[in-house]
């Protein structure tokens, strides 16, 4: 994991803008200069990043090793993708997003291994106050997403701040989630709930080609 970087210069006896957006307090990118410099990088590294062409899997790979934070050896997200800062975003071995994935890391995103992700996905760490003053003046807050380990999220599944997600679960195409997600289970819909848990029937829920279904249990056992 590489070291965070410092965005802002330290501001005696208070906190800044940085350290408010991580300790999950209102706070002001537009009070910062710093802010905006980096965010504007790494948004015009990302412009790069999409010209690579989906075959250059390795190579896109590489890149994204020197914007997020963290990265698995096999990693695979298709472009377009967007994000912020990159540096919050942390993500283990397999992962994999389709098109249009869109990460807003005012807070970190940390992704398990084996998660995948399906087109038309948003994170969205970062929102904006209720009060409308509050919101033209400026100020944001910004909450920490946490998916676990061999998570399927669906297509244009919307996932705000603060949640986290559970080892094992799928989060159905369409839903909002606004709330956690227990490990083990199928969520879905707009604030998605829980529809059941995932058990060991579900291995039965698709056919199979012969020869796939005998490899497969063989597998198994």
């Amino acid at each position: 994991m590489k070291d965070k970087p410092v965005l802002c210069k330290p501001v005696p006896g208070g906190m800044t803008e940085q350290e408010k957006a991580e300790a999950g307090l209102l706070y002001n990118p537009n009070r910062t200069t710093e802010m905006a410099a980096y965010r504007f990088k790494i948004q015009d590294a990302i412009c790069e990043y999409n010209q690579l062409r989906p075959s250059q899997v390795q190579e896109r790979r590489d890149f994204l090793a020197g914007i997020f934070g963290k990265i698995g050896e096999k990693c695979n997200i298709l472009p377009p993708f967007k994000c912020d800062y990159g540096f919050r975003i942390e993500v283990g071995e397999n992962f994999f997003a389709n098109y249009n994935f869109i990460v807003l890391d005012g807070n970190y995103c940390r992704f398990g291994d084996n998660v995948w992700i399906a087109p038309n996905v948003s994170i969205l760490a970062a929102g904006h106050p209720l009060d409308m003053q509050d919101r033209i003046d400026g100020w944001e807050y910004a909450f920490p997403v946490t998916v676990g380990n061999n998570v399927w999220i669906g297509g244009s599944v919307t996932i705000i701040g603060g949640v986290t997600i559970g080892d094992n679960a799928v989060v159905a195409a369409g839903s909002v989630v606004i709330r956690d997600v227990p490990a083990d289970t199928l969520v879905a819909g707009n604030p998605a709930r829980v529809i059941r848990k995932l058990t060991a029937e579900d291995r039965k829920k698709y056919q199979w080609a012969e020869q796939d279904a005998i490899n497969r249990e063989g597998m198994i056992k």
